[in-house]
């Protein structure tokens, strides 16, 4: 849709964003915070990448769908952050209302393509321990694409829906958003049109992005554990359940944060609360997971050494 279109469509041709703190003093302070925490959180992702590309020993579906959970991490990051930060400089912070729509379908396109990611890394591993024998065959490069090409498709539609359902809301009066960037539960609160259809779009989005794939996760998890336990020797369960501790941590905060955020969309009084919620789920989230994937992982952390030192992997 044309933004003009849009801006015909509405009395609002911009938002006034207010930020983390309308505390001029705590700005720049924040700045520093959140500029160093977008460099650790860019650099992390991209560190994991090379370390994916030039070790042979993580050329395997696993680590594929890490370096797209890291691209990913890095496009949500930077979807949010930036715009954030010229924010804090500037005395007030007013987007486009093409600019917020914007914001908002490509944040809502890369946190779907997130979930449902995090949900074929548990089939991953699913197959990995329960059906080692087929493995190679059922995870083959073709499904693994194919994966990620459904991921990306049902994460599209989400996203696309929900922007062109916000895009036809009236906002003829208040234009001052309560938080650091453009999302749903906030731009709801300054319609002064019906978002009856928007909130059940918004229950059967949390349901195919957040419900369905919490249940697939469960679901491969018990799997998983039920194998586990009949494995004989301490050595064996350890092994089979470090492979997955990363994962589950990741999916944790990320549902969890996630979950919390959408589920309390009639609390405008929360909106402060919110934007706590959004700095775990936004910064946070990404910039925790190259930390918590290369902890444990002996091989992800030879990787990223010869990437640091610039040695070449061992033939």
């Amino acid at each position: 849709m044309d933004p003009g279109a849009w801006g015909n469509r509405t009395g609002v041709t911009e938002f006034i964003l207010l930020g983390l703190t309308g505390n001029r003093g705590l700005q720049p302070i924040l700045f520093v915070i959140f500029f160093f925490a977008y460099l650790i959180t860019v650099g992390g992702n991209f560190s994991i990448l090379a370390a994916i590309f030039v070790e042979p020993k993580l050329h395997t579906p696993m680590y594929y769908f890490l370096g797209n959970l890291s691209l990913l991490d890095i496009g949500c990051i930077t979807v949010t952050v930036p715009p954030m930060l010229v924010c804090l400089l500037a005395s007030q912070c007013r987007v486009p209302y093409a600019a917020c729509i914007s914001q908002l379908f490509f944040f809502h396109l890369l946190a779907g393509v997130d979930c449902h990611l995090l949900t074929a890394m548990a089939y991953d591993r699913y197959l990995a321990i329960c059906r080692p024998l087929t493995y190679s065959t059922r995870m083959s490069r073709e499904v693994q694409g194919a994966l990620v090409g459904i991921c990306c498709t049902v994460s599209f539609i989400n996203a696309l829906t929900h922007t062109v359902a916000v895009s036809v809301l009236d906002f003829c009066g208040p234009n001052v958003v309560n938080h650091f960037y453009c999302d749903l539960p906030p731009l709801f609160q300054l319609s002064c049109s019906s978002i009856h259809l928007n909130g059940q779009l918004l229950f059967v989005g949390a349901t195919f992005m957040g419900v369905i794939p919490m249940i697939l996760i469960s679901v491969s998890y018990a799997h998983i554990a039920a194998a586990v336990l009949r494995i004989r020797s301490s050595e064996g369960r350890k092994k089979a359940f470090s492979t997955c501790g990363s994962h589950l941590t990741v999916v944790c905060i990320f549902y969890g944060t996630g979950f919390f955020s959408y589920m309390r969309l009639g609390s405008v009084s929360a909106s402060d609360k919110d934007k706590g919620i959004g700095i775990l789920n936004t910064i946070l989230s990404p910039m925790l997971n190259p930390v918590i994937y290369s902890l444990r992982n002996p091989d992800v952390q030879g990787a990223l050494k010869r990437v640091l030192t610039g040695k070449r992997p061992p033939a």
